[in-house]
């Protein structure tokens, strides 16, 4: 598994100059943080680092897809994730500002897969939902139930209500004695 962790002496070396990324990096242990999830993709990250004396900024793309469960069928349903994101390192807490969402540097390491997992788990959804009522023609989100049943509108029939019979009866009469 490739690391995205680096010392900050071997990321020093990159100040003023170009530092790229562009990695792919196994994420299956987010399945242990969140229990829903059902597998992960290679997760690709390419992005750029900009690096200062007193910060180290990276510009990220984080792409891949995450299996969860369709919330009415339990069906598994690929969650595709695109996250543009920018993350700060400070180096020292001085130029920390309160309205600025930055991470503080703790030791001589900066490890961006922590940064990463929280990203990814902060990007499933509530709910999860399949296109499809069928997957491969089997049909497999419930139908029908104690007291219902799904009607699609190509078999919707138009009955009248049985406790309403009679009130149909009465607007036919009045029609008729119109006449």
């Amino acid at each position: 598994m490739i690391q995205l962790k680096w010392t900050l002496s071997q990321l020093q070396k990159y100040r003023n100059k170009e530092f790229l990324i562009d990695e792919t990096v196994s994420m299956v242990d987010i399945k242990k943080d969140d229990p829903t999830i059902r597998d992960v993709s290679p997760i690709l990250i390419k992005g750029r680092g900009d690096i200062s004396s007193t910060k180290i900024t990276f510009h990220l793309t984080i792409e891949g897809y995450l299996v969860l469960p369709c919330s009415r069928t339990l069906v598994d349903v690929n969650l595709p994730i695109h996250v543009e994101t920018t993350e700060t390192f400070l180096l020292f807490g001085s130029d920390f500002e309160t309205d600025e969402e930055v991470h503080r540097v703790n030791g001589e390491v900066i490890d961006l897969f922590p940064v990463i997992r929280e990203i990814l788990l902060l990007e499933i959804p509530m709910q999860v939902f399949c296109d499809d009522v069928t997957v491969s023609g089997d049909e497999v989100a419930l139908q029908s139930g104690k007291g219902w049943e799904v009607i699609s509108e190509l078999n919707q029939q138009d009955k009248i209500d049985p406790r309403l019979a009679d009130l149909a009866k009465f607007f036919d009469n009045n029609k008729s004695s119109d006449s």
